[in-house]
């Protein structure tokens, strides 16, 4: 079970900031770079995600098209041949030169809209050795848990927010409850206060 302290901890930057946020409009994925196959699981994943909030998906958005893109490829620097991507993400070819000497094999970026709530989101994933050995349904799954909400950058550095149930990869309860509690429509689509991390907590499903 989830504590106050440790949800406030999900949402609490690096630099000490607390930083919550969910998605204030539908959902409109888009996946680059993968076959029709995995395209199929990547939906999914969202649809799945998605019944657990009760957010919704859209078609279309109608200021971006699309709003959360999702973007497979081999080398970083792939990403400075992408049509237009520099002004999505600006500072593109720093950006991409990091994560290079870096190592990286993931980056989400996401833009907020006037109340802070979550307006798209960006996500990166270089497929080195480590992400081509995990199944496509786990991939999946993981990154859009992780797009979800503005985790802080070490919600999921020790832990995945995924576990196993027998053979079967799933979402754990805990960050399911979680998620589920975050949308909540009385609660903000954002906050920079702590205290939210107890609004949270109030909200979540105790096990019996």
């Amino acid at each position: 079970m989830l504590t106050p302290e440790t949800i406030e901890a999900m949402f609490t930057r690096d630099d000490g900031s607390f930083q919550f946020a969910r998605w204030g409009r539908p959902v409109v994925p888009i996946v680059f770079g993968v076959e029709d196959e995995t395209l199929s699981v990547v939906k999914g994943a969202f649809e799945a995600v998605m019944a657990l909030t009760d957010h919704k998906m859209a078609e279309t958005d109608p200021e971006l098209g699309a709003n959360c893109m999702v973007f497979f490829f081999r080398d970083w620097e792939e990403l400075l041949a992408v049509p237009d991507l520099d002004r999505l993400i600006p500072d593109l070819a720093p950006l991409v030169e990091r994560l290079t000497a870096a190592g990286a094999n993931q980056y989400r970026a996401f833009r907020f809209d006037e109340g802070g709530a979550i307006r798209a989101a960006f996500v990166f994933l270089r497929m080195d050795a480590q992400m081509a050995a995990q199944p496509a349904q786990t991939l999946a799954l993981a990154q859009v848990v992780q797009v979800m909400l503005l985790w802080s950058e070490a919600a999921f550095r020790e832990q995945s927010p995924l576990g196993l149930a027998g053979d079967a990869t799933i979402l754990r309860p805990e960050i399911a409850g979680l998620i589920r509690a975050a949308y909540d429509p009385i609660l903000p689509g954002a906050a920079r206060d702590a205290s939210h991390a107890l609004r949270l907590f109030a909200r979540m499903e105790r096990p019996q």
